[in-house]
Order: structure tokens, then sequence, then C-alpha cells
């Protein structure tokens, strides 16, 4: 019953021992306590009743009943750190078993085997258990040494070998009613499919194992373990390492594994370190490396040696020494079979290429590079960059180019696999280096239009092809309903004065929850989304339009102004000081929109033209007097545009690439041009440009008070042609997607937006802080506007920063009237700002809004 229903078990096991039972019957309950408290427990306690089961049934003169609860401590003394102690039992165990029994303590022992990282032995023991099991139609066990061998196949990167065993264990269970073991094998199933590159599903199978866990009331460290590997696998590498520590405080705080607390450790280690925190991956990865060690798990210490190194290195510390460690890691790795050796190889090439060492670094970086060719996707991209790197050692900027763009080829197909925009952007980040050495070769050997190429070819991804649609997933919408309505009724009880914990802590559960079925969304097919064109780009371009694209090399900010059938570049500041730039002028703007900071206005003013220095260069004097386009690399996105000097004037578009401003250009308008405007609660204006713009637009949808609804919004808003919507705004850093803007029943979030078939072709978004982004991955932005581009939206106007309510109103009804009289909605813009009083509060607020696309 232990692994049907274990809780009960337990209790029964303790009934039994209450009876005064005979040896023989007490060693079965002693052990059934000793397997809860191992897996789920105390550790301590484990032992002390697994030795006592072991002594009673040697007083009870049963050597199968000896041999079976051998096996089962020698996990337990395996899982304590106490490897010799635990491999003497199950010696032991195998010579006082025969037949079943003895297949059974051979399933146990390839579990210890596979556990400390033995694989060979492990497949070995359970290729010698399965054949009688199975003889002994012993159902339960075969399915278990089925999924074991699974997962020891796929530790060796056999994912094939894993799917046929898997599968044939599957089948088994169906046929019981074993609940854990069930559990246990849905966890496995989503492990394989992320050694296959199907995260989404991964994701999915592993929420559904911690589902089955909970309703057994049983916690499980390996399931936090393999999230912890597929969360950084989906960039998102902050939540691995919460996960890893939150696991590894439970763990100690009831004595279980410390076999499990190790590979916590270890898992946590990685996640800090592609956190960008090396000094936290370097203290947990020594612990690992120490209780690795002390457990004899020579496959885990050589792994957590590599996570080791990788820190080292990131935190500065790059040394012969290094190089000569790493090498070793990945001589031990191969040895072992083990898919991360690759890696290992990559690293030693990495650091001698960083000492000058270019004979070792192409050594290690051939090795290296063989995996290119094979395995799952991320596995392919390390072959690609080490071949990438071997071909700038040697010189080669054509072969440098060729190999990061096979890399960034097989970082697309697998990022078209996911569905969750947020995936997808995130996944940017493990070709970054990929796209910025091919920058790198492209500014050293090639012209300004291969530099817009490689600029292009890795910026913005996220926004080449539409979203995949979220399913009509009963589940989702049910809880995105639920988020809306606690969110709102934490909303009224913040205003009213009223404690709102209880509500908070709802909210943020029920966000995890649509945050979770959301990255369960597969994504279509490989090869979606465009290929950049620089000809394309010019001809749309016409002779007036200049098109900036600021790409950054090696920190450095290069112009490339694209215009008349050119491409030409000039070099410009550092991109960090451009970003101060940024924040100092976004708080000014901040400060400008309340009454009575006057005084900060030229100071604002004087930083802009900084600004306009460190972005621009001499390429602010090649613009000519026509429309201008920027397209700002995603660490710029804070940059009030209107603000530069040399933009004040201009009918002015920003957008996050080139090839998003092409589509955008090419969009068409839908048929029967519908407006809608949309009032939400609670403005200091109360929207009051709204009953203006209805007197404008006589024939537009209104939605306001209790028709201002999300379902009735969303609906109105799917293939409008304009769009207006006066409401609050909330950005969320921590979560993107769930920045908001405030409807009668509650937040419309990004997730809302991204069920529409086709957003309207235009919008306009009234409100603070609607056009803030969370850049991400390579150089990706999540928020309202970059959730709307993909979708249809050939247009939005939307704010940077803080504005001055009343100070919109104005600013608002200039620009609808400039979009009557048939202006774009740059040009309306650009008039609406002329057109505004000239004192401190107006002049901010017109800079605050940009127009971002084309239409």
């Amino acid at each position: 019953m232990v692994f049907a229903a274990p809780n009960d078990a337990v209790a029964r096991a303790e009934e039994v021992l209450g009876t005064d039972p005979p040896p023989l019957h007490a060693s079965v309950a002693h052990q059934v306590i000793g397997i809860w408290q191992r897996d789920w427990g105390d550790m301590r306690i484990a032992l002390r009743h697994l030795r006592r089961a072991r002594d009673l049934a040697a007083r009870a003169e049963s050597a199968e009943r000896e041999a079976d609860v051998l096996g089962t401590l020698g996990v337990a003394l395996v899982h304590a750190g106490r490897t010799r102690q635990g491999l003497a039992a199950f010696e032991r165990g195998v010579g006082r078993g025969s037949g079943h029994t003895r297949a059974r303590v051979l399933y146990r022992r390839a579990y210890a085997w596979w556990v400390l990282g033995h694989h060979r032995e492990a497949l070995e023991d359970v290729r010698k258990a399965i054949p009688v099991l199975r003889q002994a139609d012993d159902v339960i066990w075969t399915a278990r040494a089925l999924t074991l061998r699974a997962t020891v196949h796929l530790a060796l990167g056999a994912v094939e070998r894993a799917d046929a065993d898997f599968t044939a264990a599957e089948a088994l269970w169906d046929t019981t009613g074993q609940e854990h073991d069930k559990a246990d094998a849905v966890e496995s199933r989503g492990l394989a499919a992320f050694r296959s590159g199907d995260v989404p599903v991964a994701l999915r199978l592993l929420d559904e194992a911690e589902e089955r866990y909970a309703k057994l009331g049983t916690p499980t460290f390996m399931l936090n373990i393999r999230r912890c590997e597929v969360l950084m696998a989906a960039g998102l590498a902050p939540e691995a390492l919460a996960e890893a520590d939150a696991a590894i405080g439970v763990l100690d705080g009831i004595g279980g594994q410390s076999t499990r607390k190790a590979e916590l450790l270890l898992g946590a280690a990685r996640a800090a370190r592609l956190s960008g925190d090396p000094h936290t991956a370097i203290a947990r990865a020594d612990l690992a490396v120490r209780l690795f060690a002390a457990q004899r798990r020579g496959w885990w210490e050589t792994h957590a040696r590599l996570v080791l190194i990788e820190a080292r290195v990131a935190a500065g510390r790059g040394s012969g020494r290094l190089v000569a460690d790493a090498a070793a890691v990945a001589d031990r790795l191969a040895a072992f079979g083990a898919p991360a050796a690759p890696e290992a190889s990559l690293l030693a090439g990495r650091i001698a290429l960083g000492l000058g060492w270019t004979a070792d670094a192409e050594r290690h970086l051939a090795v290296a590079a063989r995996s290119r060719h094979g395995g799952p996707p991320l596995a392919r991209v390390t072959g690609w960059a080490a071949q990438a790197l071997s071909a700038r050692a040697a010189g080669s900027g054509r072969g440098v180019l060729e190999a990061c763009r096979r890399g960034l080829d097989v970082l697309d197909d697998h990022r078209m696999t996911l569905g969750a925009s947020e995936l997808r952007a995130r996944a940017t980040e493990q070709g970054a280096e990929l796209a910025a050495l091919a920058q790198q070769a492209s500014l050293a050997r090639g012209g300004p239009r291969r530099l817009l190429e490689w600029s292009e070819r890795w910026r913005a991804t996220v926004l080449s092809a539409p979203p995949t649609r979220p399913p009509a997933d009963p589940a989702l919408l049910s809880g995105m309903t639920a988020y809306r309505e606690i969110a709102a009724r934490a909303e009224e009880a913040r205003r009213d004065g009223r404690p709102v914990p209880a509500l908070e802590r709802e909210q943020r559960r029920l966000e995890r929850e649509v945050r979770s079925r959301t990255l369960h969304i597969r994504g279509a097919d490989p090869g979606g989304g465009d290929r950049f064109e620089p000809e394309r780009l010019l001809r749309r371009l016409g002779d007036d339009v200049r098109l900036l694209e600021l790409a950054v090399v090696d920190g450095r900010v290069h112009v490339l102004l694209c215009a008349r059938g050119r491409v030409r570049r000039w070099a410009a500041g550092l991109l960090v000081d451009a970003e101060r730039e940024a924040e100092y002028i976004q708080a000014g703007l901040r400060r400008l929109a309340h009454p009575g900071a006057e005084g900060r206005l030229p100071v604002v003013e004087a930083a802009g033209a900084r600004l306009e220095e460190l972005l621009f260069g001499p390429a602010v004097g090649q613009l000519g007097s026509g429309p201008v386009v920027v397209v700002p690399p995603g660490r710029l996105h804070r940059v009030p545009w209107a603000l530069l000097p040399s933009l004040r004037e201009r009918v002015l578009n920003v957008s996050p690439s080139a090839s998003s401003w092409l589509r955008a250009r090419e969009t068409a308008p839908p048929p029967g041009g519908r407006h809608v405007l949309v009032r939400g609660p609670g403005l200091a204006t109360g929207g009051a440009e709204v009953p203006e713009l209805v007197d404008r637009y006589g024939t537009a949808v209104v939605l306001e008070h209790a028709d201002a609804r999300v379902p009735r919004v969303l609906e109105e808003l799917d293939g409008a042609a304009l769009a207006h919507i006066a409401a609050h705004g909330a950005f969320r850093a921590d979560s993107p997607l769930f920045s908001s803007l405030r409807m009668a029943d509650g937040p419309l979030i990004v997730h809302d937006f991204e069920r529409l078939d086709r957003s309207p072709y235009r919008i306009i978004l009234s409100s603070c802080d609607t056009a803030r982004f969370a850049s991400v991955g390579a150089d990706e932005l999540l928020g309202l506007v970059t959730a709307l581009l993909p979708l249809g939206t050939a247009g939005v106007v939307a704010s940077s920063a803080p504005v001055n309510d009343a100070a919109v109103v104005p600013l608002m009804l200039a620009l609808h009237k400039g979009l009557s009289a048939g202006l774009s909605l740059a040009e309306a813009l650009r008039d609406a700002r002329a057109a505004l009083p000239g004192d401190a509060v107006h002049q901010a607020t017109g800079w605050a809004f940009t127009a971002f696309g084309a239409a």
C-alpha cells in the first residue's frame, strides 16, 4: 500500500505494531514506516525502523523477508550518504534472496546505482531483474523496473530507448492502483519530453505529477529537481533558484535525504549562474561537490565541478588552472557517457581563448563542436557555439557567420515549438552569444548592411510570428475569470483601507495557475517567422523616411541609418551611459507630471540633449527633414524619444525591430472601419476625453461603467479599426504578461489580448505606463504594446512614463483631430504635441507618449 495510499499504509502499519505481532508481521510493518520516512520524512527515523525490520526478519528466520528488507535498507543508506554501508546491504540482500525476491533486490540496487551515477551498473542489474519479474507476473515491480531503465537511458542521452520503456511501463501502470507510482510515471514522462526538447509538454506533465502527489499528501524532491532543470531550459532561472532553495529548506526541516539535497544544491548552483549571480552559484556548487564526494557519487560530483568552474569564470576568475580543470571534467563526463561533456569542452575552449592560448582553445572547441549535428536543440547550439569560436580563433569571419547562422536556425526551430510569448522571448537568451559573435564579425569585416542583417537576426524575435492562441481550455478561462474577480476585490479593499493579505495570496496563487497553464501551450511547427531582407526595407522607406537601427556591439551603440537605398554606420556612445541618462530623464518626467516642478524642465531638456549625443553621435546631422523611425535595443525601451532635440518636431515612429516596422507598414486596415471607445473606472478626470470623442465618432462603440467589462471589451476590440482605451494602466516588472488596464470587472491583462483573433489596427492607450516593458532574453520586450503588434495592430500610441491625467485630455483630443483629418498616428501625435499649452506639465505629458509601429 505504501506507494498506492502512503498515509493509509503507515496508519495500518502502526495498527499492526500495536497488536504485539509476530516477528515476520512486525518486520513488514517497520519496513513500511521506514519506506515512508525514507522517501517523505526523516532519514534517521527511517534507518531506525528499517534496521529493526531487518533484525525482526532474521528472528523470523525468513531469508526472503531479510533480503527484501536489506534492499530497502540499502536504498535508505545510499540516500543518507552512507554509500559503502548501502552497497554492503545490497550485496548481502542479493546473496540472501532467490528468484523473485532477488530480482526485487536487484531492481533496488539498480535504483541505487542510478542515484550514485553508476549508469552501466544500473542497466546491468535492472536487465537481470526484468525477465524474472515478468516471469513471476509481477506487474507493479516490472513497471517500476521499466521506468527506472528508461530514466537511466535518459541520463545517457538515449531518448528513443527511454521512450520505448516508458510506453511499456505506462501500459502496465494503467492496470494497477499504485497512485504514487503512477504519479512518478507522469513525472518521468515529463523528463523524457524535456530531454527530447519539448519544454511545454515537460512543464505540463510535471505540473500534473505535482497535482497527483498533492492528492496523496506526499512531498517529492525529485520533482523539484527535474522542474528546476526544465525551468532553466525555458529561461526561467530565477524561478528555478527559488524552487531549489525552497525545497532545500523543506528537506533540511524534516531531516530528509542527503542525496536529494546535493542534487538540489547542484540545481540551485546552475540556476544562480544563469541568473547572473556567480557568487551564490560558487557557494552552492562548492557545497554540492563536497556532498557528492562524501556520498561517492562521481558522476554527480563531476557535473557539480563543471558548474563550479563556470561560476568561477563568470566571477572573473579565468586562469590556466581552470582550463586544465575544465578539460579534466570534460574527459570524465565523456568517460561517463554524459551528454554534458561538450559543455565542459566548450568551457575549456572559452577560458583558453580568453588567455590567448589559441592552440589549446582550438583543440577543446573541436571536441565540443562534434555535438552540433545531433541530439536535442540546446546540445546542438552548444556545438555551433564551439564551431563559431573556433572559426574566430582561426581568423575566419565567414566561418563565424556560417556557424552563427546554423546555430540560430536550430534555436529558431526550437523557439517556434514554444507557444507562450514569455517562453519564446526568454529562449532567445540561449542565442545571445551567437548573435553577439556574428555582430562582432560583421563589424570587423562586413559592411553596414551585413551588420544590419545580424542586428535584426536575433532582435525582437517574439514579434516575428503571432503567439499561439491559447486553447479554449475551460480551466484556463475560469482561472483568468477568478483572477480578475480577486484582483478587483483586492483593489477595492485597498481603496477602502481594508487589509488585503488573504486576497493578495489568492491573487498570486491564481496568477501562478494562469501562467502555468499558459506555459503549457505548444507552438506551431518549426519554420515560422519571416527572414529580414534589407532591400525590402530600403524599398519601403522610399526617399523621405529614415530608419535608425541602434545596434550594440561590445557595449557601444552603432547607428545604422537606412535611407535612399543605402545603409550607413556611425559609432555613438556607450550603452551603459545612455541607460543611466535615460533613467535620469525618467525621474525628471515623473516630477514634471505634477504642478510645481517647472524648474526641472531645463534640466530634463539638457539631459535629452546629452542622451541624443550618446545614442546618435555624428548621425544626428544626417536625419534630413522627413519622418524618422527609431529601432532601439530592448535595454533602451525607457527612452522618451520625443524629448531628444532632433526628434521633437518630427513625425516619429518607434519599433522594436525593422522587421516589425515592415510588417506594420504592410498591414492592411480591416474592412468596416469600426471605432471602439473604452472608459475604465477610477480615473482622476473620469476619462474626460471619451464623451467628446463620442461626438467626433458618432457611430463608435462606447463601453463605459458596467459595459466596460473584460469579455465585452475583448469582443469589441477584436478586428476594430481604431480603439481608444482610457483606463488605469499597471506595469508588472515581476510578471510583465500580467501588466493590465483596469476595467469595471477587474484587470484586462496581456494574456487576454493574446486571445484576440486580430487586435485593433490602431490602438491608443491614454494612461500612465502603458508603454513600459520588461527586457528579457537576448533583446526582447514583454508588455502591452509588444503583445499587440504581432496580433495585427499596425500602430499604438502609449506612454512610457507617469503622466498628468488632466494634461492628457487635450493631448488626446488633438490627436484624434489629426486622425480624423487622415493623418497617421505619428503625424497626429506630432501635431497634438505642438497644439498643447507651453507649460512644463503639458510639455512633459507630450514627451511621455510615443507612436509605436507604422500606422
